[in-house]
């Protein structure tokens, strides 16, 4: 079963059980997704369906961080709890230790020596990484190691 079908799965489930807040938050994960078939004219895939959760996910943490500024803890509330309902769809994340080990595969693998290959290292680490670890953690990992 496609990822897509089982988030169509989770929200009949959402729909039987009444769960309101659950059934929100994959109705505009559901949304999303089509938008970006429609915009792009194509199906997607796994692959798709978990760079438009990530895009949702990072979505929610700029908003968290606005209604926290704001001191709108009823929001924020909301806000996380979408996001711990969009977590279930992305893969199981890295530990700090993988993801650094990957970055220095990744640095000797291309060959960088210094911050102008940066773009280089990134690019290998995207299509290993993307899903299973925050690419911005990933990017800083990526300049510290480039700048030793």
């Amino acid at each position: 079963m496609s990822l897509k079908d089982q988030i169509t799965e989770d929200m009949k489930n959402a729909m039987r059980a009444k769960d309101v807040a659950r059934l929100g938050a994959i109705r505009l994960l559901l949304a999303a997704i089509k938008q970006r078939e429609v915009d792009e004219r194509i199906v997607v895939d796994d692959a798709g369906v978990i760079a438009t959760v990530e895009k949702m996910m990072k979505q929610r943490k700029d908003s968290i961080s606005q209604f926290e500024k704001a001191g709108r803890d009823d929001l924020v509330a909301i806000e996380a709890g979408e996001m711990a309902i969009l977590q279930a769809y992305l893969p199981a994340q890295l530990s700090d230790t993988e993801v650094e080990a990957a970055v220095a595969a990744a640095v000797s693998a291309t060959g960088a020596a210094g911050p102008q290959d940066m773009g280089k290292v990134i690019g290998a680490l995207k299509a290993q990484l993307a899903g299973k670890a925050d690419m911005g953690k990933v990017s800083a990992l990526v300049k510290a190691a480039l700048a030793k």
